[in-house]
């Protein structure tokens, strides 16, 4: 066993007397805080001092405020560096001349809501995910320090562990990062930025310095921070009050950027920001009370001598009151400036309002808050109704005029399998109603004239398409429920659209008369497919042929076999059969001479010759292009009357030996002959 000293027995003795004066201390520092509420709140919702900080370990409390004035990553923290596209992305952001910073607090507001759409979603199948008490409540914080010039936002959703805070915040970029960089190059618009899922590196348009505390169900409370240098740090967190579930960011904000703790500014941005946001978000804020205090005792003298100079008669009158209000403490009114949670949110949600009430600037305003497209462009179009059945809901579904770069798809639930069905078929009558309603897409010119709104509705479908087409091919290839309905969707270039984008309907409807077949061909560009030996018998005799460009759309014709009972012919395949072609017997009878003669051995060059030229011709790749390059020189030879036995004569290797005199003369013309030249061209 350990022997105890004397002096650490008297070392442990003087910490013991020193321990109840550094809690005085504690207490007495708090009892002139003149800023801090009358009724202050629970320890975490302390104003004037660090959101969700402790105040019982003083040398925590220390460490904290040094950290927090340096702004220096801790030192006990495992330190990381920022992958190459993170940094060039935070570099643009930092050095960014970018006008609208009030950015960040609307990407800020968006992250915590998807947090908390997470860990709701987990919910449905799991209770337990969301814990008792304050966790459960789903929730956006927003607090002020300014002080110590800090902006918090708290969530309680899903929270990082700290592998998520490594590969989301830091190490692994994700595909949004490079496809934002690359948008940027070119657009320059910042406001871009949350629909490629970058949206909080935006915190560094107004801060120099960021903490990121978040704490997940299935780890440790930790916290991330950087000062946007090239790297971040990560450590377990020992010093603030426990979250429960969640993520807090700190912005420590930058010396231009302290509008941003002034409360209206805030509220302002918060409303313009979170219109749409389904969870409610709390401010902070301060608010100002009457209050009644005990009166001084000057001011109680004052009154006395208000009171005797008053008239005899009212002072008989009075000498009851007077002797009754005695009686009681003497008070004043004051103004008190005290902090509550102030919801700034409570829009009921657009979904859940009567289409007739809702304008389109609210569905624009919805489709950007929702897609987080800023931009000025309308949705195509959207559709909002009530299904009822055996799953009831309502729904506001819109046509994004750009595909995102991330398709996502809906997740997979025996209740949602319902509503996708549905949905799906609201989406395709959107669709294909967005195609009539375009002009370009009418065949009736007429019709197209006396259409009011014709010049905002036209080329809308075409533009759908480039953005979209794919996914609608996609689309035939998997769902076979509604292949038929896709594919009066598809768009395509043919022998006969003049390079416009024409259907399948529009190409029946030109079909000649007797023809069965839809005739189409596969290649790499329409030019290349012009080009084809294939499509010059169906040309002369007056086919249209569907030019097929995209790698997909083979794929997709192997499960697209027919349309409104038209098979579908791919022209550069064996077995092509136009109209009424003579069969195969009387094809050989009409050719037997040609094919006789061509059996000699004085052409059999030539046909293998040609037969290797036409595979070029039609797109194919030769087996043994050596044989072929073996017969162009064959077929040279031939036509030059060069016997096919001749040799090439070569030459001896010849030792050039220079003398000095020679280079030296040679190398005095090399540097004139410029010069002698440039004098001829003049």
């Amino acid at each position: 066993m350990r022997k105890w000293t004397i002096p650490s027995v008297l070392f442990l003795l003087c910490l013991l007397f020193l321990l109840p004066d550094q809690g005085r201390k504690i207490q007495a520092n708090a009892e002139v805080d003149l800023d801090a509420p009358v009724d202050p709140p629970k320890v975490e919702e302390k104003i004037g001092a660090v959101p969700n900080g402790l105040s019982t370990d003083s040398d925590v409390v220390k460490r904290e405020a040094e950290s927090m004035s340096r702004k220096n990553l801790r030192a006990n923290a495992e330190k990381f560096e920022f992958q190459a596209e993170v940094s060039r992305l935070m570099d643009i952001i930092i050095n960014s001349l970018y006008s609208n910073k009030d950015i960040f607090l609307r990407e800020l507001i968006s992250n915590a809501s998807d947090a908390l759409d997470k860990i709701r979603f987990l919910a449905l199948t799991d209770k337990e995910v969301l814990g008792e008490g304050d966790n459960a409540k789903l929730d956006i914080q927003i607090k002020l320090d300014k002080e110590k010039k800090i902006l918090s936002i708290r969530d309680r959703g899903i929270g990082m562990t700290k592998e998520d805070l490594i590969k989301n915040l830091g190490t692994i970029a994700k595909s949004g990062t490079s496809a934002f960089v690359e948008k940027m190059q070119t657009s320059g618009d910042l406001n871009l930025i949350g629909q490629f899922g970058v949206g909080f590196y935006s915190v560094y348009l107004v801060a120099d310095y960021v903490e990121v505390i978040s704490k997940h169900n299935d780890d440790k409370q930790y916290v991330w921070e950087s000062k946007a240098d090239g790297a971040f740090a990560i450590s377990e967190d020992e010093w603030n009050e426990p979250l429960g579930r969640g993520t807090e960011i700190r912005l420590h904000l930058r010396d231009e950027a302290q509008e941003y703790l002034d409360e209206y500014k805030l509220k302002d941005l918060v409303k313009k920001y979170s219109e749409f946001i389904n969870f409610p978000i709390y401010l902070w804020a301060s608010k100002e009370v009457d209050e009644e205090v005990p009166a001084d005792e000057d001011e109680s003298s004052d009154d006395e001598e208000a009171t005797e100079s008053k008239s005899s008669e009212e002072g008989e009158e009075e000498d009851a009151e007077k002797e009754e209000e005695e009686k009681k403490p003497k008070t004043k009114t004051v103004k008190k400036t005290t902090y509550e949670w102030e919801l700034l949110n409570d829009v009921k949600a657009i979904w859940l309002r009567n289409p007739k009430e809702v304008t389109d600037e609210e569905y624009t305003k919805f489709y950007h808050s929702l897609a987080k497209d800023f931009g000025d462009e309308k949705p195509l179009s959207w559709s909002h109704f009530t299904a009822e059945g055996d799953v009831e809901f309502k729904a506001v579904l819109f046509v994004p005029p750009k595909a995102p770069h991330d398709l996502e798809m809906l997740q997979q639930h025996s209740s949602l399998k319902t509503i996708k069905k549905k949905l799906i078929r609201k989406a395709l009558d959107m669709i294909r109603k967005l195609a009539e309603e375009d002009p370009d897409e009418s065949n009736d010119k007429k019709e197209v004239e006396e259409s009011s709104d014709s010049n905002e509705k036209k080329g809308q479908y075409a533009k759908f398409w480039n953005e979209f087409g794919k996914s609608i091919k996609l689309g035939i290839i998997e769902d076979a429920t509604n292949r038929n309905r896709l594919a009066k969707l598809l768009r395509f270039e043919t022998t006969k659209s003049d390079g416009k984008l024409t259907s399948l309907d529009q190409y029946i409807s030109r079909m000649k008369s007797g023809q069965k077949d839809i005739f189409y061909i596969t290649g790499t560009s329409k030019e290349q497919l012009e080009k084809s030996p294939f499509l010059e018998r169906l040309i002369k005799k007056n086919y249209e042929v569907i030019f097929f460009t995209d790698p997909v759309d083979e794929y997709l014709m192997q499960y697209l076999m027919d349309y409104e009972d038209k098979k579908f012919q791919n022209v550069s395949k064996e077995g092509l059969k136009i109209g009424k072609d003579s069969n195969e017997k009387e094809l050989k009878e009409s050719f037997k001479d040609l094919t006789k003669w061509w059996k000699d051995d004085s052409v059999k060059q030539t046909a293998q010759l040609m037969y290797q030229t036409a595979l070029m011709e039609s797109g194919f790749i030769l087996n043994d292009p050596k044989d072929f390059a073996s017969r162009i020189y064959s077929s040279v030879k031939n036509s030059l009357n060069i016997s096919p036995d001749v040799t090439v004569e070569e030459e001896d290797d010849v030792e050039e030996v220079e003398t000095k005199e020679t280079e030296s003369s040679s190398s005095k013309a090399d540097n004139e002959a410029p010069e002698e030249d440039l004098k001829d061209e003049l």
